[in-house]
Formats: C-alpha cells, sequence, structure tokens
C-alpha cells in the first residue's frame, strides 16, 4: 500500500531553506562591501577612532612614524630640509617661534608656505600663554595668565587670541598653563591665580575660548610643574608628595575636551619614582589615559630641555616617551629630527608592540587634524 504525504509541510520546509539561503547571500553581499569600502558603514566603523585608524592605515611606515614628530628650523622661511619633509608627511608640522616672523604678513607669508608645502596638513603650534610668553608678538593675550583676571576675561582674551593666531595661520597653541602655582613654583608668574577650584575654571575658560576660535589648546604641564623649583628647561625638576589637588585643573581640561595635554619633564616620585612624566607609562598612560579618561592627543615638552638630556639623548628619549604613551614628539632643536626620526622608524620596523604605538599616536594626531579641517597627511 503506497503512503500519502501532506505537502505542506515540505512547503514549509522548502521556505525556510530558501529564506536561510537568502540570509547567507545577503550576509556575504554585505560583508564584502563593508571590506571594500562600499555599502553603508557600521556605525562602530564610523567613529572617531576607526576612521582615524582607518587613515593611518593608508600612510606608509615613514609617514605614520612622521606623524609622531613636530619639527622646528631657525629660518624666516621653510629650509629646504623642511619642505622635503613635510612634502613627504615625515612630519606633523612645525612649531614656530618670534624669530621666525615678526609682523602679521611675514606670519601669514612664513605659514602658507608651509601649508603649500604640506598640502594643507601642518599643525601649526605656537607658545602663546599671554604676557612675556608669546611667540606671536603682535598678538594677545597682552596679559600674563596670572592677570587675565575671571574666568569670563580669559575665555574672552582666548578667544580673541585664538582668532588672531589663527589670522596668522597657527591652529595649535601650546597654552594654556595648568599647573597650580605655589610660591616657589619657577612657573608661579605663568600660571592662574588662585587655588584649584579657581585655576581649573580659568583653564576651563581659556580652552574654551580657544576652540571657539578654531585653535586647539594645550594643557601643561601634566601632572602639574606648579610646585617645582626648577624650570626643567634648566635643569631637573622632581615634584614630591601627592598630586590630587594638582590634577583639579587638568580634570577640568579634559572635560572640557581639551586637544591636547602637554607632558612635563619633572620626576614624580609618589607616581613613577624612576622615570619622568613624558617617560613614564604610569603617568602618560595609567593616569592620564586610564584614570582621567583623555582621548586626544599627548605631546611631550621640548624634547631638548635639560630635564630630558640629564637622562639621554634625544633619540633615546623619543622612543622612551612614545613607548610611555606620548603621541607627539615636540622638538625645538632644528637637527633633533634626524636622530629622533631614524630611531623611531628602525624601532617600529623590528618591534611589533612598538608599531602598533605609533599607529595607535599617529591615529590620534589625524583625528585631531581633521578637527582643525586639516588633510590627514600630505
Amino acid at each position: 500500500m503506497r503512503l500519502s504525504i501532506d505537502p505542506a509541510p515540505r512547503r514549509r520546509l522548502a521556505l525556510l531553506g530558501c529564506a536561510a539561503l537568502l540570509a547567507l547571500v545577503a550576509g556575504v553581499v554585505v560583508g564584502a562591501g563593508a571590506g571594500s569600502g562600499g555599502g553603508r558603514s557600521t556605525p562602530r566603523a564610523s567613529t572617531p577612532e576607526r576612521r582615524a585608524l582607518a587613515a593611518v592605515d593608508r600612510l606608509s611606515l615613514r609617514q605614520q612614524v612622521g606623524q609622531l614628530t613636530i619639527s622646528s628650523f631657525p629660518d624666516a622661511e621653510p629650509p629646504a630640509y623642511i619642505r622635503r619633509r613635510l612634502r613627504a608627511g615625515e612630519t606633523a608640522g612645525v612649531i614656530l617661534f618670534g624669530f621666525n616672523a615678526s609682523s602679521a604678513p611675514q606670519w601669514r607669508r612664513l605659514t602658507r608656505a608651509v601649508q603649500r608645502n604640506a598640502r594643507g596638513a601642518a599643525l601649526v603650534m605656537v607658545d602663546q600663554e599671554g604676557g612675556e610668553i608669546r611667540s606671536v608678538g603682535w598678538a594677545g593675550p597682552e596679559a600674563a595668565q596670572a592677570l587675565q583676571g575671571e574666568p569670563a576675561e580669559v575665555r574672552r582674551a582666548a578667544r580673541g587670541a585664538a582668532a588672531q593666531l589663527r589670522s596668522a595661520g597657527a591652529n595649535v597653541n601650546l597654552a594654556p598653563v595648568a599647573d597650580l602655582p605655589s610660591g616657589a613654583s619657577a612657573l608661579s608668574s605663568r600660571a592662574f591665580a588662585g587655588d584649584a577650584a579657581a585655576v581649573a575654571a580659568s583653564t576651563r575658560a581659556a580652552v574654551e575660548g580657544m576652540g571657539a576660535a578654531r585653535v586647539a589648546a594645550t594643557a601643561k604641564h601634566f601632572p602639574g610643574l606648579g610646585r617645582a623649583a626648577v624650570n626643567t628647561d634648566d635643569g631637573s625638576a622632581t615634584v614630591p608628595g601627592a598630586l590630587t589637588a594638582d590634577l583639579v585643573p587638568f580634570r577640568a581640561a579634559i572635560a572640557e575636551r581639551v586637544p591636547l595635554v602637554m607632558l612635563s619633564h619633572a620626576l614624580y616620585p609618589a607616581l613613577d619614582a624612576r622615570r619622568i612624566a613624558s617617560q613614564s607609562p604610569a603617568i602618560a598612560t595609567g593616569l592620564l589615559r586610564r584614570r582621567l579618561g583623555f582621548e586626544g592627543v599627548a605631546v611631550t615638552d621640548s624634547l631638548e630641555a635639560q630635564a630630558v638630556l640629564d637622562r639621554s639623548d634625544v633619540a633615546v628619549a623619543a622612543e622612551r616617551s612614545v613607548r610611555a604613551g606620548a603621541d607627539l614628539i615636540l622638538m625645538t632643536g632644528s637637527a633633533s629630527w634626524n636622530e629622533v626620526f631614524p630611531r623611531l622608524l628602525a624601532r617600529a620596523r623590528s618591534d611589533r608592540a612598538f608599531r602598533a604605538r605609533v599607529r595607535r599616536s599617529a591615529a590620534r594626531v589625524l583625528e585631531l587634524k581633521r578637527r582643525l579641517g586639516l588633510r590627514p597627511a600630505a
């Protein structure tokens, strides 16, 4: 006897199989589109970090290493070695001083030449705290930080000065000083006046004011140089004891999304008994990144500071800083790049972990450039 079979279950099974096959094909197509850059990006792929890492991966290793360096030169126009470096994308930008230019037309001519050779990809840094510490002599703030007044006045001064800096072609200001001043401090005249809360409020106001005029502010000198008896430019310095109050202005700057934080070259025994802050993983990564949640660019203070040279040459110091978590190596000596760049490149070629560090730091620098309206790299 022949058994009769109900066709309905068979039809349902066939439909389920077709649906599964269609889902599999769709998944393959979407996956292929995501891998090739086609199709609609997932939310995760559109985050700033993912976007910056993708931009970094389009650069050569030489260019990735270059994004970790800031160059300098002593002339009124970019010399041949700077022009070549900018065109090759082997430096993230330059730091300029009063000896590079004086009048507004000279500044504009100089910074246009820098950007022309970098094809619009250069960070152009100045040190414009106020008072005597002004790279651009005709721009504000005219008063030193200690004399800039209440936060509202600080904000107005910062915004006005940043507008002048932007017109001169600068896009990064190595200010404000976020150090908490003390009577014995070598930097007390350069810091905002008041207690930790007052300095924090003024620091935050300065960051906000500069950002409103599209200039990236830099909170310095992390984790606080206000109690140092010696300026690290001139010699080795130690900041003893806990830094609870010293960190308050930096916390405020980070809450305001300050684009850069400058790492100090002082020694902080309570945090790291052996390594200065700019070379300390405990400070540059553990404290700044993990505890305080800073996501921007960590830049060293001048690599040629005496506090650095007391410990090593500039090439060794640069490698130590990158390993510790610094993203940008600030070189105020025109010859330092010739020692620093080859060493960082050699380490990146031979050491996978160091290469990953370079990639991550270069991504942060490229994201900073994007926020400033610059090209990622030349």
